[in-house]
């Protein structure tokens, strides 16, 4: 990677914890809010409300121009995509809300994932609060260019309790989202800071990855467990063979003659005293006390592979070539 790495650290860990603690209750609150208001509890009675006071136009306007075949789109700041956006959005931010902390207990919230994320979720709530404050331009004598009467105003210019009431609730989902759009900004800002990597973290990056380089290296001169070919492993296991066997010397109470197939001991101890003897045929039996025992040099033992003097031991410890 050279000189470029991404850093896996945050700079300002407190911050973003502390961001995280204050995102959940403002994430509850927009939920409650909205979904309070769906699909249309307020939205048409202020609507209507500005359009008596001259803030905005009247849902009747609508009416008018339809019968009139002039029909005309509903403002965006009163239609129902108002409502049911911003709930959506507050479900898939509680949505993300419940990953991201699950992620950041197991330290696996990097920046570089962090970053992406609250692009995307302040992007939305970067349209919420355009919905919420566009334009009413579709009665020409009530225009209004700006947010509705009911951000713009004090709720107190109305009388009545309820509508009152559902004017400081409408003005309490905007504060929310702007809060919302708030935090996200700061995480977005927060993100790209501590991608941004100090001295101290390249000089530490650079130490890992000589770290990681010399055990490469290492381990790549270090000799491997099996390293021969298989023509290789073949041609050792031939030369294993070729070497002469030694014969054994224990001795002792209870020990036995080794005896193999196809040889005098193997044949008697099958067949009994009366066994066959064959001729030329190899065994070994415990030298005597005192008698010196005599084995095949390596030059013999190669002569006898290639069907040149052959050895057998005479029960004494002793062999003679044959």
């Amino acid at each position: 990677m050279g000189r470029f790495f991404i850093p896996r650290q945050w700079r300002l860990a407190r911050v973003i914890y502390f961001l995280m603690i204050l995102e959940f209750p403002f994430t509850v609150a927009n939920l409650a809010l909205f979904g309070i208001a769906s699909p249309n509890l307020y939205r048409t009675i202020l609507w209507t409300e500005g359009g008596k006071r001259g803030f905005n136009s009247d849902p009747k306007t609508v009416l008018y121009a339809a019968a009139n075949y002039r029909p005309v789109k509903v403002p965006v700041v009163w239609s129902s995509f108002n409502t049911n956006y911003n709930l959506y959005i507050g479900v898939v931010c509680m949505f993300f809300y419940l990953t991201k902390v699950t992620a950041w207990l197991l330290h696996v919230l990097y920046p570089i994932f962090s970053l992406p994320l609250h692009i995307g979720l302040a992007a939305l709530w970067a349209v919420s609060i355009y919905v919420q404050t566009a334009p009413d331009k579709i009665d020409p004598d009530r225009i209004n260019n700006g947010a509705p009467w009911y951000i713009a105003k004090d709720c107190k210019i109305i009388e009545d309790e309820t509508i009152r009431g559902y004017c400081k609730q409408a003005k309490s989902s905007f504060a929310v989202s702007v809060v919302m759009l708030i935090m996200y900004a700061a995480h977005i800002l927060l993100a790209a800071y501590s991608l941004y990597p100090t001295a101290e973290a390249r000089i530490a990056h650079e130490t890992k990855q000589a770290e990681k380089r010399a055990q490469k290296e290492k381990w790549a001169m270090s000799p491997s467990d099996n390293e021969m070919t298989a023509e290789e492993q073949w041609q050792h296991m031939w030369e294993l063979q070729q070497l002469p066997r030694t014969p054994g010397t224990a001795t002792g109470p209870g020990w036995r003659t080794p005896m193999t197939p196809r040889t005098t001991a193997f044949s008697a101890l099958e067949g009994g005293a009366g066994a066959r003897q064959e001729p030329n045929q190899e065994y070994y039996a415990p030298p005597a006390p005192g008698a010196q025992e005599v084995y095949p040099s390596p030059v013999h033992a190669h002569d006898r592979m290639q069907g040149q003097d052959e050895w057998v031991y005479d029960g004494k410890g002793k062999g003679t070539a044959v």
